[in-house]
C-alpha cells in the first residue's frame, strides 16, 4: 500500500493515514489479515516521526480496523469492511457539505450545481474513475 500526507496540510499527519487505510479497506485493497507495515518501517518510508505512526495505529485499533498478532505486528481485522466503507461514506458526505456550503456561498443555485455535478461525474466516467454503477 502506498500512503501519501501532506505535512503542510489541515489534517494532523496521523488522521490522513488513519483515513488512507480506512479508504483502503473500503475499497478492497487492503482486506481482513492483511499485515500493514511495522511502524518503524512506515516511518522510514515516509520519513514521518515513528510516534505519529503509532498515533495513527492506534486510532485504527481504537475505530476497530486494526488488531495487533502477538509477536507479528498488525493486521487488518477481519469484521472492519462495514466500519471502514461507513468512514468513507461519512467522509465523503463532510467533503460533499463543505463544497454545497462554498457554492451556495458563493451565488450558485441548485440547478448550477445540478449541472456541475453531473459534468463532474461524466468526466469523472470517461477517465475511468468511475467503473461501474452497482446501484443499477
Amino acid at each position: 500500500m502506498f500512503f501519501s500526507v501532506d505535512p503542510n496540510g489541515d489534517v494532523p499527519i496521523y488522521e490522513q493515514i488513519a483515513r488512507q487505510v480506512k479508504l483502503a479497506v473500503a475499497d478492497g485493497v487492503l482486506v481482513g489479515g492483511q499485515m500493514v507495515p511495522s511502524v518503524r518501517q512506515l516511518s522510514r518510508d515516509l520519513a514521518i516521526n515513528p510516534n505519529t505512526i503509532a498515533k495513527a495505529y492506534q486510532q485504527l485499533q481504537n475505530d476497530l480496523v486494526l488488531e495487533p498478532l502477538r509477536g507479528r505486528g498488525m493486521v487488518i481485522r477481519r469484521d472492519s469492511l462495514a466500519r471502514c466503507t461507513k468512514a468513507r461514506n461519512s467522509l465523503v458526505a463532510e467533503g460533499v457539505r463543505r463544497a454545497l456550503s462554498d457554492a451556495l456561498a458563493g451565488g450558485m443555485t441548485a440547478d448550477d450545481l445540478r449541472g456541475l455535478f453531473e459534468a463532474e461525474l461524466r468526466h469523472a466516467e470517461s477517465n475511468g474513475q468511475i467503473v461501474g454503477d452497482e446501484s443499477r
